[in-house]
């Protein structure tokens, strides 16, 4: 199963916090900006992919206990998303693509979404 740690070197993602969290597993994907569709679609070692950059990503992904956000096109993270993701052990990452461009990477890698 691939990990986190795997799926950064693979797509070249650059770590915003959670840097001690990087083996954890990656079970599938989702990509959204809608809150609601993630708590609703995704599932536990996810990987989401979003621009979304406010706190609440932080919330989804402790509610949903994602593997990581994937956040794309080079997107400035808020602060207080940083200090809040630090306190509640949440994986940021970055990526300069696309969200379209990342969901077909994840897919080619065969990250799926099983929900």
């Amino acid at each position: 199963m691939m990990t986190l740690r795997d799926l950064i070197a693979e797509l070249d993602l650059e770590v915003i916090v959670g840097e001690d969290e990087l083996d954890k597993p990656i079970e599938g994907g989702y990509c959204s900006d809608l809150l609601s569709f993630v708590m609703s679609r995704s599932a536990k070692n996810y990987v989401w992919i979003t621009l979304q950059s406010h706190p609440n990503i932080v919330a989804v992904a402790s509610l949903v206990d994602l593997a990581a956000v994937i956040v794309t096109e080079g997107v400035q993270i808020e602060q207080e998303t940083l200090d809040k993701a630090k306190r509640e052990k949440a994986v940021i990452l970055r990526s300069q693509d696309t969200s379209y461009e990342i969901a077909g990477q994840l897919y080619q890698l065969g990250v799926k979404s099983h929900v």
